[in-house]
């Protein structure tokens, strides 16, 4: 495939990404009034894992990976990443953690260099950069008050950049799709059953139902983002999902009736045209450049 076409591609598997997790994200909203992280996380990680069994051939084997090691860490990190990103979700405003959200792209570039040996080329730190500004001016307000919670944010945002950073890691060294997606889900789910005797309530027909979409979404989510990652650079395709603020837009307004301001259309824009950036230089051959070889392991 050319590099136009996996770069096209690549950008329809995030934009499709972003669809899936903002109705994740919108399910979240709506049950976690009555409900624990852990409950929800313990439901939706086995049932993403079960997922993950049924559409494996044959079905109902346990999808294999043979790089354990970056496989076990990313379960690590993805358990952390999730805790810390819900307990700042509870310590700060949501603006102030989306902020931080906004930091893993340049975090993420940061590190391919010396985990991924990706070249980053000088209108990548300009598109970084102008997405980083898109960020601020989706949430003005900025940072005030530094807390224990802006520490917990960033412990968030370091994580779930070296998840994703590890994500695209494996993906150049094997096309096991569905493992990265299955034992992350699995870890998850089973460190937070751990808590249900703790804080479980009953759920009634509907809550189960938005519990099994919420599943459905993640899941769909999850897959396609790994997808995206064999295709794009981690930089790129984290500075893409932030077109999930257009879909939570539209998501806010539908079912919860929240208006933004204009700053958060001027913030959205910015941060589509850094992507754009990226994508473009993504699709032109750079003069000099050699392919990173990739391990056969």
């Amino acid at each position: 495939m050319s590099p136009r076409k996996e770069a096209l591609l690549g950008v329809a598997l995030v934009v499709l990404y972003t669809g899936a997790i903002s109705c994740a994200d919108a399910i979240t909203k709506h049950i976690a009034s009555g409900y624990t992280a852990p409950q929800l996380f313990a439901i939706s990680g086995l049932a993403v894992a079960g997922l993950c069994m049924l559409v494996t051939r044959p079905a109902g084997t346990v999808p294999r990976t043979r790089l354990w090691r970056p496989t076990l860490a990313r379960c690590a990190l993805g358990i952390v990443a999730s805790v810390a990103f819900f307990l700042s979700f509870r310590l700060l405003p949501m603006a102030e953690v989306f902020l931080f959200i906004g930091l893993m792209p340049i975090m993420s570039a940061t590190l391919s260099g010396p985990m991924l040996g990706e070249r980053l080329q000088p209108g990548t730190w300009f598109a970084l950069a102008l997405g980083a500004l898109g960020v601020f001016f989706l949430f003005p307000d900025g940072l005030h008050n530094i807390g224990a919670g802006h520490a917990v944010a960033l412990c968030a945002a370091i994580t779930g950049s070296l998840s994703l950073v590890l994500a695209r890691y494996i993906s150049n060294r094997e096309r096991a799709s569905l493992a990265q997606v299955f034992y992350p889900n699995l870890a998850m789910g089973a460190v937070m059953a751990l808590a249900l005797p703790f804080v479980w309530r009953p759920m009634g027909t509907a809550e189960l139902l938005l519990v099994a979409a919420y599943s459905v979404a993640l899941f769909a989510a999850r897959w396609l983002c790994v997808l995206a990652l064999r295709l794009l650079p981690v930089h790129v395709v984290t500075l893409l999902m932030s077109l999930q603020f257009v879909w939570m837009v539209w998501l806010g307004g539908r079912f919860f009736g929240e208006v933004p301001g204009m700053h958060v259309y001027i913030g959205a824009a910015v941060v589509t045209a850094a992507g754009a950036v990226l994508v473009l230089q993504r699709m032109m051959p750079q003069p000099g450049a050699e392919p990173v070889s990739k391990s056969p392991t």
